[in-house]
C-alpha cells in the first residue's frame, strides 16, 4: 500500500488472527490520538484458502459438510453441527480525526480484552473477552445501546452460541439486529473485521438492516440504524469491539 500510493510515513502490518483487521483500527487510533500521525490506512486482507489451511480447520472438527448456497450458517437456530468455511478478502480504509469533513462513519467507541482459556482456539462459555470488550465500547461511546452488532460468529457451535451468550447479558432482553458476513463471504480471519465494518458502514449508509437468509437465533429489529458495534476474537482469547455511528 505504501510503495503504490508513494506514502513516506509509517507502515507496518501485524497478525492477531480473526481480530487482526480491528486490531490495526486500535492502533491507528492510538497514532492519530498521540498526534504522531494525521491519518491512517487500515484494515485487513487474507487468502487462506491452502490445502494447509483448510486441513488444519477439518483437523479441529469445524469446517462445514454442508452443500448449497449456504454452506456457512453463522447464528442459525438449532445448530447440530460446526459449519465453518473459509474464504479469501480484503478491505482497507482510512481514518483521520474528525474535524467535519464528509465521512462515510464515524467511530463512536472502542474496546477490547484479552481472557485466559483452555485452549488457544477455544472461547469461554459466555465469551467474557466479548463481554469486557462490548461493554468497554459501549462506555466509551457513553451509550448504553445499539442498533446493530455485526458478529464476529464464525459459524461453529461453540463461538455463535457463546459470543450470543455474550449479547444477551450485556443487552439484556432487548437485543440489538444480529448479522455476521460469514454466511455469505466465509471466515476471511485476518480480513474478517475489515468486511464487517464494511457492511455496518454500508447498512449505515443505505440504512439497510440485511437479514440471514435462514431462521437464526432471536434479535430484535430496529426502526433505523445509528449505532453499529462491530465485534471480532482471534484465537488466544483477544476480542475487539468497535462502534460505528452515521
Amino acid at each position: 500500500m505504501a510503495y503504490d500510493l508513494g506514502l513516506k510515513g509509517t507502515s507496518f502490518s501485524h497478525s492477531i488472527t480473526c481480530s487482526t483487521a480491528l486490531h490495526s483500527v486500535l492502533n491507528a487510533i492510538a497514532w492519530i490520538q498521540s498526534d504522531m500521525a494525521n491519518k491512517f490506512i487500515i484494515g485487513g486482507s487474507e487468502a487462506p484458502l491452502s490445502d494447509f489451511t483448510i486441513s488444519q480447520i477439518r483437523a479441529l472438527k469445524i469446517y462445514s459438510n454442508k452443500k448449497g448456497n449456504y454452506p456457512s450458517l453463522p447464528l442459525e437456530l438449532n445448530k447440530k453441527e460446526n459449519t465453518l468455511i473459509l474464504g479469501e478478502g480484503a478491505a482497507i480504509f482510512c481514518l483521520e480525526k474528525d474535524t467535519g469533513q464528509n465521512r462515510i462513519a464515524k467511530i463512536e467507541g472502542i474496546g477490547y480484552y484479552t481472557e485466559l482459556i483452555e485452549h488457544n482456539v477455544s472461547i469461554s462459555t459466555e465469551a467474557e473477552c466479548l463481554q469486557k470488550s462490548m461493554k468497554m465500547a459501549l462506555k466509551d461511546a457513553g451509550i448504553s445501546k445499539v442498533d446493530s452488532i455485526v458478529m464476529h460468529a464464525p459459524g461453529t457451535i461453540q463461538g455463535d452460541e457463546n459470543e450470543y451468550k455474550a449479547v444477551k447479558k450485556i443487552f439484556g432482553d432487548e437485543l440489538p439486529h444480529l448479522i455476521s458476513t460469514k454466511y455469505a463471504t466465509g471466515h476471511s480471519f485476518g480480513a474478517s473485521g475489515a468486511l464487517s465494518m464494511e457492511l455496518a458502514i454500508l447498512m449505515l449508509k443505505h440504512q439497510k438492516t440485511i437479514k440471514f437468509p435462514y431462521e437464526s437465533l432471536p434479535y430484535g429489529t430496529p426502526k433505523e440504524l445509528n449505532t453499529i458495534m462491530i465485534n471480532a476474537t482471534g484465537f488466544g482469547g483477544n476480542a475487539v469491539s468497535i462502534i460505528l455511528s452515521r
